[in-house]
């Protein structure tokens, strides 16, 4: 009996416009992706099993600035260094894509999905990205001076050394994000989750952090000079050498927190529990105690 070749089908899609360009699959994002693996045995009749080829990488395609790109299937797709200022991205799937110093000035992405899109350096001025899932997102060294991320989603994102000057992240979710050296300074964080994040040398200078959980956060010498802590949750956070010169701390809780060398001077602490702190050489020259409860405190001095 003559053997007979069998050869797998596989799906191809094309666009006009679209084709190889620097080793890069480009697919239309209008379309919705089709799998790159072959059919399955049901679909292709031949009883041998699929092979999954490796996934190509998704080049971006030329002149997006203004686009309207909203709801598109964008995953994966590499817009490293491209202009997508003003482009309407809402509700936009961006899982894994890479925005690495792409400009995206006044740019919109209301409930777009960024989790797990790397965009070190880029560029967000003015932007607004409320609702949006930035989960375990790289935004490190990114400019979102002015951005509004109310209500994000940004669980164990990065965004170390991020420009988040006059930012509004209130009610955002940032549980175990990482924020070493962030500039928050002016920053709205109203009711925003930052319990269990990394916040070593923050600077949160004249920001809003009324009602803020801070749990368990780590915030080594992290500046909070004039900053508004009204009703703040601090409780066993780690605050060695933290400045709150000037800050309204006005019924805070600080219970368990190591304040050790933290500098309080001139700060309002009016009905804040600071029960069991640690005050180990902390400077509260000038600071307004009325009410506050100072219960099994530890003072090393």
């Amino acid at each position: 009996m003559a053997k007979v070749k069998h050869r797998t089908q596989q799906k191809r899609t094309t666009a006009k416009g679209f084709g190889l360009q620097n080793g890069h699959r480009r697919v239309d994002p209008s379309l919705q992706p089709e799998s790159d693996a072959p059919e399955s045995d049901a679909q292709n009749g031949h009883g041998l099993p699929p092979q999954v080829p490796p996934r190509a990488a998704i080049a971006a395609p030329q002149g997006l600035r203004g686009a309207d790109l909203s709801y598109k299937n964008l995953a994966a797709v590499d817009f490293s260094g491209a202009n997508l200022s003003t482009t309407n991205l809402n509700h936009a799937y961006l899982v894994n894509a890479n925005l690495t110093q792409a400009e995206l000035v006044n740019a919109t992405l209301q409930a777009a999905n960024l989790s797990g899109a790397i965009a070190s350096h880029a560029n967000f001025i003015g932007s607004d990205l409320k609702h949006a899932n930035l989960k375990a997102a790289d935004f490190s060294h990114a400019n979102l001076i002015g951005t509004e991320l109310y209500r994000a989603i940004l669980r164990q994102a990065d965004l170390s050394y991020a420009d988040l000057q006059r930012a509004d992240l209130s009610q955002a979710i940032l549980l175990a994000a990482d924020l070493t050296h962030a500039n928050l300074s002016g920053a709205t964080l109203h009711q925003t989750e930052l319990s269990n994040c990394h916040l070593h040398q923050a600077n949160f200078t004249r920001a809003n952090l009324t009602q803020v959980h801070l749990c368990s956060a780590y915030l080594y010498g992290t500046n909070f000079q004039q900053a508004n802590l009204t009703q703040a949750d601090l409780r066993f956070a780690y605050l060695r050498k933290a400045s709150f010169v000037g800050a309204n701390l006005t019924r805070a809780t600080l219970r368990g927190a190591d304040l050790s060398g933290a500098n309080f001077s001139g700060a309002n602490l009016t009905g804040a529990n600071l029960r069991g702190a640690n005050l180990t050489k902390a400077n509260l020259q000038g600071a307004i105690l009325q009410d506050t409860n100072l219960e099994y405190t530890i003072n090393k001095d």
